[in-house]
């Protein structure tokens, strides 16, 4: 295999957006159609956000901040982020 095939080929443990609705209309019980603008819209704050240079704190996702970013010549940016997760509490 080359390896620009093996750059092509999406990983199995990617979570694509179709896949995060259906976790939200499981988690939410609402409707599909109420779910996708929402969660759009939230992905679309975060994506603005991230472009700004603002940092994150989002729980329980945690804190994300952007440490390099540079633009590409096609119009795109590569972000390099660090997240740092919350503590995960122990029940007693």
């Amino acid at each position: 295999m080359s390896e620009t095939e093996d750059q092509n080929e999406a990983p199995e443990n990617v979570l694509k957006k179709p896949a995060l609705f259906e976790e939200v209309v499981a988690r939410t019980g609402l409707k599909k159609r109420d779910v996708k603008p929402a969660v759009e819209a939230a992905l679309a704050v975060l994506g603005e956000a991230l472009e700004r240079g603002e940092d994150l704190n989002i729980p329980p996702l945690g804190k994300l901040r952007i440490v390099k970013a540079k633009d590409l010549t096609q119009g795109g940016k590569v972000m390099t982020a660090k997240i740092r997760t919350p503590k995960q509490r122990t029940e007693s």
